[in-house]
């Protein structure tokens, strides 16, 4: 039997090509003002044209909580949204990524969570990328207004938040430019516990502000991997940290090579055989080296819309932004708070300056070696200028020209004008291969 002959034409749509009517509840918001309003919120037909038709809105990750941000954005209204993703769909993944069917698996996620959002939701474009976050390049990131990062890696978001602190520029005052700050939105989930929160570089706390809120993973003795394994992680662990290195020395280990994987599951697999332990399986063994915690889809819908939530405040004014920080537990009954953290001022990625104090006659190359000391993790062969544009000291074709100054007094270097008497105070620009973005440190001399 077909079903009832529908007139297409006779829908009713105004000028966007939407059905008439299907906006209602956001017009609700955006069309009049109220109490909850943010600052410069202005009601009407232009905010939510720059919703719709202006911003741009970056998702990262296309799993469990990239799902339901990529269903959340375009039904609050958002039209133009990307996706990146590096993975491909997985049986393990289809309870709670609800994007994905059977037939899909192999297939990469961001593709196919493009496409089932832009059958769903009329209007909206959504732009997949099958790749690595780190394929693009900063300029290509610049292209979007929020960007939203649903991620299950540390790395990963320290990453793109170091990408974001590379565009804010500040004033001669030490206040952020605000034309330079690209706002990231953080979600994360554990199990039944999950967070939200607004980063505004140079506003807010950045993500390397806080990286304290994060418990370090957990480890196992090597002596217990290699002597006395009593439970599965045990075995897989010797097969992931030790085999390895043994048997493929020359080889760098990837957790997103299934090969690779397959190799650590099969010799855990061995190992917990010959000591008599069950509980080895390839799910177990991608969960204990990745330290993935089982994820509930629950806990995932409550964090993806809160993020929407937020990107929607953030387009268009229409409330108050979150400040800063919202933790959520559903592990015994319902419980939110939020918490409203503090920038570290010496962040070396969103603060102004770090500061660094060094004797009055320390030269060029003691200041080198005292930053290369200080930040050993990212930085190795450091190019140093003054805050005016002053090259200081350069790598590659100039270095030939500024070595004469490695043995000057930093004092000198920096001249009168940076301060005077016992103290001298000013401004340098460290630039390096391992830096995202220039490293601003206030250097006091005393």
């Amino acid at each position: 039997m077909e079903g009832p002959d529908v007139n297409m034409q006779s829908i009713e749509r105004d000028h966007r090509g939407d059905i008439v009517g299907r906006w209602t509840d956001l017009d609700y918001v955006l069309m009049r003002d109220g109490p909850s309003a943010g600052p410069g919120f202005e009601p009407g037909e232009d905010t939510k044209s720059v919703l719709m038709d202006v911003m741009h809105v970056l998702v990262l990750g296309a799993g469990g909580l990239g799902c339901e941000l990529l269903k959340d954005l375009a039904l609050s209204g958002f039209k133009k949204i990307d996706v990146i993703d590096m993975d491909t769909i997985d049986l393990s993944n289809l309870n709670r990524q609800f994007l994905f069917r059977p037939h899909d698996i192999g297939k990469p996620k961001a593709i196919i969570a493009a496409e089932r959002v832009m059958e769903r939701v009329e209007g909206v474009t959504v732009t997949p990328h099958y790749c690595r976050i780190e394929d693009k390049d900063d300029d290509w990131f610049q292209q979007f207004h929020i960007i939203i990062m649903g991620l299950d890696s540390l790395e990963a978001r320290s990453y793109m938040n170091a990408v974001a602190c590379s565009f804010l520029r500040f004033e001669a005052d030490g206040t952020p430019d605000q034309s330079t700050i690209k706002p990231l939105i953080d979600g994360g989930t554990e199990g039944w516990k999950g967070h939200a929160r607004v980063i505004l570089p140079g506003v807010t706390p950045c993500f390397h502000c806080t990286m304290w809120l994060f418990p370090p993973q957990t480890t196992y003795p090597l002596c217990t991997l290699a002597e006395t394994p009593r439970i599965a992680a045990h075995c897989i662990e010797y097969a992931h940290l030790i085999q390895w290195g043994n048997e493929r020395p020359n080889e760098e280990f990837d957790a997103d090579d299934p090969e690779h994987m397959k190799w650590i599951y099969e010799n855990a697999m061995r190992r917990a055989e010959a000591f008599g332990i069950e509980g080895v399986t390839l799910h177990h063994t991608m969960g204990v080296v990745k330290n993935i915690i089982p994820a509930i889809p629950s806990t995932n819908a409550i964090i993806a819309g809160q993020c929407a939530l937020e990107a929607l405040k953030m387009a268009t004014m229409c409330a108050k932004g979150m400040d800063n920080f919202m933790m959520y537990n559903g592990s015994d009954g319902v419980y939110t708070h939020t918490v409203a953290y503090e920038k570290d001022p010496d962040c070396p990625m969103c603060s102004p300056g770090v500061a660094m104090e060094l004797p009055k006659e320390s030269t060029l190359s003691d200041v080198i070696d005292a930053i290369v000391k200080k930040f050993e993790d990212t930085v190795a062969l450091p190019s140093i200028s003054t805050s005016n544009g002053t090259n200081l000291y350069m790598r590659g074709v100039l270095e030939e020209a500024t070595r004469d100054n490695l043995p000057r007094k930093m004092s000198e270097l920096l001249g009168e004008e940076h301060g005077g008497g016992e103290k001298l105070d000013g401004l340098i620009i460290v630039n390096d291969k391992k830096l995202k973005g220039p490293l601003r440190v206030r250097l006091s001399l005393a």
